[in-house]
């Protein structure tokens, strides 16, 4: 008697337990239910196909010699056969900057006859100077970089970068690719919450992605993490996400 008492009991115990879990669960479950049909969030994108208005080029020369003062007196003549040429192929004086020279002491290793390294002793100097050409004039300074080569023919020992490529209203393009993003969000929301029977009410919170740039027809492979701003193409297409959550009733 005792021991089906005591298996009464519990079996009591164990049903309230049960009853207990089971209305905590529903209560969770309502409650997950509730937030998430609380509110409701979209990823809109917009792209711009677009062509740069500026070019940057640079290159630099050297000049070496036995002693410092034959190496400068040379490269202060390359200097003058570099912008010689440059201005007879239409380069103006507000367009092309010319650094300081930079002067590095040339120098070869001294070994025993035992192949045994003995240190150094200097054989001359190496001067470098840069020039940078910058110009809203695109396909005046492309044909020039394409044909610095004819600079090698005057002695000049010129060595040519690749072009870099740049817009000045990037500014109002980025503006108009988040307004175009935040407009599509929208959309995608206000098309969701209709076909769910919902009512999209305020605006909760609003997220910004990265601003890419990438040459145009290359599609996504260059595209990072914390943004990309590619400087290799003349042609060029940025893009941008905007992130927005509404509640809904």
């Amino acid at each position: 008697m005792q021991e089906k008492s005591h298996f009464i009991v519990s079996s009591l115990i164990l049903g309230i337990f049960m009853s207990i879990s089971l209305i905590g669960s529903v209560f969770l479950f309502t409650n997950y239910k509730l937030t998430v049909n609380n509110t409701i969030s979209a990823t809109g994108s917009a792209e711009l196909d677009f062509e740069t208005d500026l070019i940057v080029w640079r290159g630099r020369f050297i000049a070496t010699g036995d002693t410092s003062k034959e190496a400068y007196d040379k490269i202060k003549v390359d200097a003058e056969t570099v912008k010689t040429y440059l201005e007879n192929n239409s380069i103006s004086d507000s367009e092309m900057v010319f650094s300081s020279v930079d002067v590095r002491e040339l120098t070869e290793s001294i070994y025993d006859d035992s192949g045994r390294w003995r240190g150094e002793r200097k054989i001359g100097y190496e001067l470098r100077e840069n020039v940078t050409i910058t110009s809203n004039d695109i396909d005046k300074v492309e044909k020039v970089s394409r044909d610095i080569s004819e600079l090698l023919s005057y002695g000049v020992e010129f060595v040519s970068e690749a072009p870099e490529y740049y817009c000045t209203t990037l500014s109002d393009t980025k503006l108009k690719l988040i307004e175009e993003a935040t407009k599509n969000a929208k959309e995608r929301i206000d098309i969701m919450a209709k076909e769910a029977g919902a009512k999209v009410s305020k605006l909760k919170n609003s997220r910004l992605g990265v601003f890419q740039i990438v040459a145009k027809n290359s599609g996504t492979s260059n595209f990072a993490y914390d943004g990309y701003f590619d400087t290799s193409s003349r042609s060029k297409t940025a893009s941008i996400t905007v992130r927005l959550e509404y509640g809904i009733d």
